[in-house]
């Protein structure tokens, strides 16, 4: 399944989303089956300039699925209790 991001009304033209380095790749590798490698989408994120924008709006948004910012979802339940 694949699911569409929208920006928010009050976005910036050419907001973060449009500079991300994933909107440049596959798709489907941010959104690995379960038990699937991450290691790919986590390689593109490393060299992002956006990824703390990407994983804040993670977070904020409290996106369940996808790799975010270079973390699965399981990475940042963890890292929002650590900051609880």
């Amino acid at each position: 399944m694949r699911e569409l991001f929208l920006l928010e009304p009050d976005a910036e033209e050419g907001g973060w989303q449009e500079r991300a380095l994933c909107a440049q790749t596959d798709p489907e590798a941010f959104f690995p089956e379960k038990g699937g490698s991450t290691r790919e989408a986590k390689k593109v994120c490393q060299t992002c300039e956006v990824r703390n924008d990407c994983l804040e709006a993670a977070l904020m948004n409290d996106e369940r699925f996808g790799i975010w910012g270079g973390l699965s979802e399981r990475e940042r339940r963890k890292l929002k209790k650590r900051a609880v």
